[in-house]
């Protein structure tokens, strides 16, 4: 059973769509062990109250000192036994330490298809902002591990959503979450977790087997 840490910064609708996913038997082979915000306000924890899930709150505001804070953030995740890290609408720059301990087990969503709409800048509601100042009429999600760099790890899923006519940034915010951010997050999660995901040479291989469910 694959042990599966959630990192959150606001309402955590990739989180439900994950703890959904799992209740379905869409991940198969995986849990929710914890949920980490870096808010208090986030919605996300009552999500994972709800869920029965133990959570914690680490904010930088708690530590005057950055490599106490990634220190916390390190112990949190160790802590709690976890085999994969899934940043799940996390706003905080993961830090290296965290990246160094946990080698092609952490992955994130981003909402753009990458190598479009990414890096330094890119995230939440500027990255459709971008999408339609740019005028693309197809945009998506991706789902990719982290590596030291941002938006920068080797792509695991990516899902096209087409841009329509008087699309607004937060209607198509919406659109992508919903046709391709709560998709391919669970699709990766339940991948990794059934050993389909190889990372060679920087690049994500997955397996085409058909793997048999767990009795």
């Amino acid at each position: 059973m694959l042990k599966v840490a959630v990192m959150v910064s606001g309402g955590g609708t990739n989180l439900q769509a994950i703890l959904d996913a799992i209740g379905s038997g869409k991940i198969r082979n995986a849990e929710v062990v914890r949920v980490i915000s870096n808010s208090r306000k986030a919605f996300a924890l009552e999500r994972a109250a709800r869920a029965g899930i133990p959570s914690v709150c680490i904010t930088r505001s708690q530590y005057p000192e950055p490599e106490d804070f990634d220190r916390a953030l390190l112990n949190a995740l160790q802590e709690s036994g976890a085999d994969l890290v899934v940043l799940a609408g996390c706003l905080v720059v993961i830090p290296r330490i965290v990246v160094d301990a946990y080698p092609n087990r952490i992955i994130n969503i981003h909402p753009a298809l990458i190598p479009s709409f990414c890096g330094t800048g890119y995230y939440g509601l500027g990255v459709h902002e971008a999408a339609l100042k740019r005028g693309v009429k197809v945009t998506g999600a991706t789902v990719h591990f982290v590596d030291g760099g941002t938006d920068t790890g080797p792509i695991i899923l990516q899902k096209a959503v087409e841009v329509l006519e008087g699309d607004t940034p937060e209607i198509l915010q919406r659109r992508v979450m919903e046709q391709a951010e709560w998709v391919i997050l669970p699709q990766a999660v339940d991948l990794i977790a059934n050993g389909r995901v190889t990372v060679e040479n920087g690049s994500v291989h997955i397996s085409e087997e058909n793997l048999e469910e767990e009795v």
